[in-house]
């Protein structure tokens, strides 16, 4: 009775080393193929390094990226034609792909001189206290037509000039007393002469708010400040 109760045991114990060593065989397996798909994958890996790199998108055409400088420009300010038309060249997009960008971008109204003119000379002259002469000149260097330019400073007449003159001389008056006469006149209308007016009105302006502090500008010369 005890052979046959080790020997149960023996069996007992043989089948269960032999279904443990199956399973631990069993999960070398799976670890063994876990790690042949790892060295799959790492081919795989290069595989996918390889396609990617042969999918990589190639440089987009001289259109496609023209279109996105100028629309990168157009997000911070307007811009001029000219403008817009030197930045694309810098960046080596050529003439012929640039002008009909730029063409259409007009068409549909993302670039307008005529608008930018008027808002310039509108912000400028307000902002800055900036002359027709002065505003037209910063026009110019911004590539606008001269049509453009003439109807964009034609908002200003000689009236609203002045009296923009006058407020720009009321600012500076006070840091000027104390000077001599002749060298405050020189100074503000130098001030204004910088801003675009004209000498003419520029002497007026300034000798009449002179006067109007007690000054006496009756024999002020005209020769220039």
């Amino acid at each position: 009775g005890s052979r046959r109760s080790r020997g149960a045991r023996g069996e007992g114990g043989s089948r269960g080393s032999t279904a443990r060593g199956d399973d631990a065989r069993g999960r070398r397996g799976r670890r063994g193929g876990g790690r042949g798909f790892g060295e799959s994958s790492g081919e795989g890996g290069g595989d996918f390094s390889s396609s990617r790199a042969e999918k990589e998108e190639p440089p987009a055409d001289p259109a496609e990226r023209a279109r996105g400088i100028c629309l990168r420009l157009l997000t911070g300010n307007p811009r001029t034609r000219k403008q817009l038309a030197d930045a694309l060249r810098k960046r080596e997009i050529p003439d012929e792909v640039a002008d009909e960008v730029l063409s259409r971008f007009e068409e549909v109204g993302l670039v307008n001189d005529g608008a930018f003119a008027d808002a310039w000379v509108e912000s400028r002259h307000h902002g800055r206290g900036l002359a027709r002469r002065a505003l037209a000149q910063e026009l110019r260097t911004k590539g606008v037509d001269s049509t453009l330019i003439d109807e964009a400073v034609s908002q200003l007449d000689s009236e609203q000039e002045e009296t923009t003159a006058r407020e720009l001389v009321d600012r500076k008056l006070r840091s000027t007393r104390g000077l001599d006469r002749d060298k405050r006149l020189r100074r503000l209308a130098g001030m204004l002469a910088r801003k675009g007016y004209s000498q003419g009105m520029a002497l007026r302006v300034v000798r009449q708010a002179l006067e109007e502090e007690g000054e006496d500008t009756e024999f002020l010369g005209d020769e220039g400040y």
